[in-house]
């Protein structure tokens, strides 16, 4: 099972000190957090994609690029690349350059954006994100899996005799993730390919998340890509650890009080009933953790945020530390011991694609074993 890090590369005020970082201070504090993940034996670093403060990670390839560079084993990913906003011909070329530069060490989570002014300023519309999403992905498939590309669709201008450079390494596209957290078109569109589906599992109750889950599943099955519990799901979860519980909610609750995405709601005991965020020491993350699969089912990565809310550079790499040395070896551990032998341990990597072949589901545009030319991956 994979463990790892992701950031939403948030611009915070400290309210504990008042100092809000720099864009420059938050954006070389993201690559530490990245260098740290691999340095305690994590799996994973994947960062978000926005254009509009107070978010700094504009350019995820950039930043992937560099850390590709620093780091030898980690997987670079992003916990969403905006298929609605961006033209998915830049994509392609993007992360396939990503791609050849880490060495494979790279896949990527679909995602539509939710913030309305972001789309008018890259020409689209809000309204039509789903949509968008269901044209852009096939789009970029077809251009990582086919040498000359002639394409019409609704939303940008026609491709004739298109071909994608550079292509993906070994000519295997990395693999994808579609993450939603509420619009059950995305796990449809995630299973119709067969790709991973990637729910937050932060903000949201536990009852909405197993519904989400359970239909990507489902569907999964029904494409004919293998049992539904073998498809391959991935969570976020958010935790804050120190010795006692009580000096975790002491040393957090100032920062989820006044963080811009929860604070001024519900209290922090209450937001922890509701919803999986964890506040107590390294033995609670674990119980906690574990018991996600009770509604997710066995699932292959788990990804955790740190890096929000204000909370300074320091304290996270102390959370980090702990993550690496005390909980994820266990979580490790019992997962893999509960884990039924015909459930995948790990999503796939760039080597596990290579060895299928090059006649592999994964190299073919549609995947799906259905009458594709009646399947509707929106429906």
């Amino acid at each position: 099972m994979q463990f790892g890090i992701f950031t939403i590369g948030d611009v915070t005020r400290d309210p504990t000190t008042g100092r809000v970082p720099s864009e420059h201070e938050r954006i070389v504090a993201m690559t530490e957090i990245a260098l740290a993940a691999e340095k305690v034996g994590l799996d994973v670093f994947a960062t978000g994609e926005h254009h509009n403060p107070p978010f700094v990670p504009s350019s995820p390839t950039t930043m992937l690029g560099w850390i590709a560079a620093k780091t030898d084993k980690l997987i670079l990913s992003t916990a969403t690349t905006l298929i609605t906003t961006n033209d998915p011909v830049k994509i392609a070329e993007d992360f396939a350059m990503l791609q050849h530069l880490s060495g494979g060490r790279v896949d990527l989570m679909m995602g539509r954006g939710n913030t309305g002014p972001v789309y008018p300023w890259f020409g689209k519309d809000i309204r039509q994100g789903i949509p968008l999403a269901i044209e852009n992905y096939h789009l970029l498939r077809r251009l990582w899996r086919e040498k000359v590309v002639d394409w019409e669709g609704k939303f940008r201008t026609p491709l004739h005799g298109y071909t994608s450079t550079p292509m993906p390494l070994d000519d295997t596209p990395p693999f994808v993730w579609h993450g939603s957290i509420r619009s059950p078109e995305i796990a449809e569109q995630a299973a119709f390919y067969g790709d991973g589906f990637f729910h937050n599992n932060i903000f949201w109750n536990k009852e909405h998340i197993q519904q989400m889950i359970t239909l990507y599943r489902t569907r999964f099955e029904q494409y004919g890509h293998g049992a539904a519990e073998q498809a391959i799901v991935g969570l976020g979860g958010q935790v804050f650890m120190a010795e006692t519980e009580q000096d975790a909610k002491r040393r957090f609750r100032p920062y989820f009080d006044n963080a811009p995405v929860y604070g001024h709601g519900p209290s922090l005991e209450d937001f922890s009933t509701m919803t999986p965020l964890t506040v107590g020491t390294p033995e609670q993350v674990i119980e906690r953790t574990l018991s996600f699969a009770d509604y997710a089912g066995h699932y292959q990565r788990q990804l955790f945020l740190m890096d929000h809310a204000g909370l300074p550079l320091d304290v996270v790499l102390e959370q980090i530390e702990i993550l690496g040395r005390e909980v994820v070896p266990v979580l490790r551990t019992e997962f893999e011991r509960r884990r039924p032998a015909h459930v995948p341990s790990d999503p796939p990597t760039h080597p596990t694609l290579v060895a299928q072949g090059p006649d592999s589901p994964h190299r073919v545009v549609v995947p799906a074993r259905i009458d594709t030319a009646t399947a509707d991956p929106a429906r």
